[in-house]
């Protein structure tokens, strides 16, 4: 390359590079400060921006006495365009703070200047709210609108706000008392542990009020004077959300509680400490309906201004900058019968193990009463627990061999036991040697013969057993449900002693009492029964519909039994012949066979199966008590864990309760 040519090249370059020079007038160093201030500002720490008038150190302290009681939320903050004039530009910030479901969104504009090389932040609190002073800062106020109710058949009230008294120790009422004697003496009086609550009140401040109990008004048998005898001791009225009582439901329903740890952060800024919601069934998984939505207040106010200054005040010395107004909660409908939930509770009061009553109405699919007893520690065995069925099953198997040509008149053989594969299947202990030998399906079904529906396993596929459970409404999604349950898992191949097994409620079918309640529903009405418990789930948060195995099971499941995902709705359901043939079966359990007893029941024919179903490693095997009967248009399905037989142990409970529901 000649001298010339570089020397072109050179004088090019310095032409160019002085153009570019020239181009540069700062704004992009502008710039760069701005999306500082603004990613500083959402984090809520300004510590490394450079301020005009301000020591960064100190601003941050500002900005966080300014937003500290929006705490923990912070903002996202976003820069507009750039004014640029000379060494001095501005920009718009544009904040946007969320409190649950309200956005807070505001403007403000933000100075900068060159110093220099570099551009600095002039500080002003107004880039952090609107109007905001030197000496001011902002506060959040809310209020929580009343919770709405939880309704019944009817639209009765069953959750709905009802007087207590909440009982506890008011220190600054002690006197000269000691805390601990009378922390010591109330907890005797409302029966909580002495020593954990003599520990929260030594704990608490000298002005706390550290409550014992809360006490529901209605029925309760500690008297104001016995409290008021302890010194410092107070009970405080209120009202709170409540069921008639302790029990009712409580599995279904759950309870209204101040939120946990864990609630709060799922929230996503939707709750915060010390704030109500429901815990469990159905007041959690429809909190965001039954809760409303929270009236917000945002306020720019003088930092030292006080509480009592701000009441003496003739007017309000705060200015509000964002206002929200409560959004009451809208009540939840069910179907539940407060008079049969009631019953079905008072029915199991007594029965020690877990155990459950189901009642609907087969021709509206309305769950009327899904009580879990006592036995059940709190767990919803009603409508989640997975329990091998037993015998119950045999309304599935004898669907499944209508639709091969049989009828309740054909013939079956019914042994004392049968052999497959090595594994010998017997019939229950006491079974009537009178329904030996050949017997029709319909005394098969009423003596509840196990060798005479295994013996049909080879023209009874494992396919077609899921098929009928299907056509019945069990082992299917219940997208009208309105709430967690599972209805029941039936597998769709097995082979040799799982499949004979099967045949019988064993092996790995699994239902819940609510499943079970369906099937015999599915009888009454001619029809696969769809089950709804929840009538508006579409009026807040969204309604869960069935999911197999998504809840853990009760205790003690059959030990080889797992949950299979639920299938569709049947394309083949039940026919009104064919449950006319089931219910004529199911008759004969009364008028012939193991429910007797159930004759007598007042109104209408009752129809039934009973079911015993072995599950665990023990020898003699354990055994779940079942009983599923029609009346009228009812359906009942009666469980007891580790009960003994069905006839025997539900059969009188599902009596108890027929004859009283009348």
């Amino acid at each position: 390359m000649g001298k010339s040519t570089k020397l072109s090249l050179a004088v090019a370059a310095l032409i160019l590079g002085t153009s570019l020079v020239a181009c540069d007038d700062g704004k992009s160093g502008a710039e760069a400060a701005v999306q500082q201030l603004a990613s500083a500002v959402s984090a809520l720490d300004v510590g490394a921006v450079a301020f005009e008038g301000k020591d960064a150190a100190a601003a941050n302290d500002q900005l966080h006495q300014v937003f500290a009681a929006l705490d923990p939320q912070k903002p996202q903050v976003q820069a507009g365009g750039l004014t640029l004039d000379g060494d001095k530009a501005t920009a718009p910030l544009n904040y946007t703070w969320k409190f649950g479901d309200a956005e807070w969104k505001y403007t403000v504009g933000a100075s900068f200047k060159k110093s220099g090389d570099k551009w600095l932040t002039v500080w002003d609190p107004a880039l952090l709210a609107p109007g905001l002073a030197d000496s001011e800062i902002v506060t959040k106020g809310s209020q929580t609108p009343k919770r709405a109710d939880i309704l019944g058949a009817g639209d009765v009230p069953l959750v709905t706000y009802r007087p207590v008294v909440n009982v506890g120790i008011d220190k600054p009422q002690l006197g000269g008392a000691d805390p601990a004697d009378s922390a010591g003496k109330l907890a005797a009086l409302v029966g909580v542990d002495p020593a954990a609550y003599v520990q929260q009140v030594k704990a608490a401040g000298e002005q706390a009020f550290v409550s014992a109990i809360t006490l529901r008004e209605e029925g309760r048998t500690i008297s104001d004077q016995q409290i008021q005898a302890i010194p410092g001791a107070r009970g405080i009225p209120a009202s709170i959300p409540l069921a008639p009582s302790r029990t009712f439901a409580r599995a279904v329903l759950g309870s209204v509680g101040e939120a946990s740890a864990e609630q709060i952060e799922a929230s996503e800024g939707k709750l915060a400490a010390g704030d109500v919601t429901g815990i469990g069934g159905l007041q959690q998984q429809y909190d965001e309906q039954l809760r409303g939505s929270d009236a917000v207040v945002i306020r720019a106010q003088r930092a030292d201004l006080t509480r009592e200054q701000i009441q003496s005040a003739g007017t309000d010395p705060r200015r509000v900058l964002f206002q929200v107004e409560p959004k009451p909660g809208t009540p939840l409908k069910t179907t539940l019968d407060p008079r049969l939930q009631a019953l079905a509770e008072s029915t199991l009061e007594g029965v020690k193990p877990a155990s459950a009553i189901v009642a609907l109405r087969p021709s509206t699919g309305a769950v009327l009463a899904a009580a879990s007893g006592p036995g059940s520690n709190g767990y919803n065995t009603a409508m989640l627990g997975q329990y091998a069925p037993g015998s119950i099953f045999k309304m599935v198997d004898s669907l499944a061999m209508f639709r091969n040509g049989m009828t309740p008149d054909s013939t079956v053989q019914c042994t004392p036991t049968l052999n497959v594969e090595g594994r010998t299947f017997k019939n229950s202990e006491g079974y009537p040697e009178t329904s030996l030998g050949a017997v029709t399906l319909r005394d098969a079904f009423a003596h509840s013969c196990n060798t005479a529906f295994i013996s049909q396993r080879d023209s009874v596929t494992q396919g077609q057993l899921e098929a009928a459970a299907t056509s019945m409404g069990v082992a299917v999604e219940a997208p009208r449900l309105g709430a967690e349950a599972f209805l029941g898992s039936v597998p769709g191949q097995a082979q040799g002693t799982e499949h004979a097994a099967s045949m019988i409620g064993q092996g790995k079918v699994l239902l819940s009492p609510l499943a079970a309640a369906i099937m015999a529903g599915s009888v009454a009405k001619g029809a696969p029964v769809s089950v709804q418990l929840v009538l508006n789930p579409d009026a807040g948060a969204p309604a869960a519909g069935t999911t197999a195995g998504s809840t853990a099971p009760a205790a003690e499941p059959t030990a080889t039994a797992m949950a299979e995902a639920p299938s569709t709705a049947s394309d083949k359901p039940i026919t009104a012949a064919e449950a006319a043939s089931l219910a004529d079966m199911m008759r004969a359990v009364v008028t012939s066979g193991h429910a007797g007893f159930l004759s007598s029941v007042p109104g209408a024919p009752v129809g039934a199966k009973t079911g015993t179903a072995e599950f665990g490693t023990e020898n003699p095997p354990k055994t779940h008590a079942w009983i599923v009967a029609v009346h009228g248009d009812l359906a009942v399905a009666v469980f007891v864990e580790d009960g003994g037989l069905g006839a025997t142990t539900s059969g009188p409970l599902l009596k108890q309760f027929l004859t009283a529901a009348g």
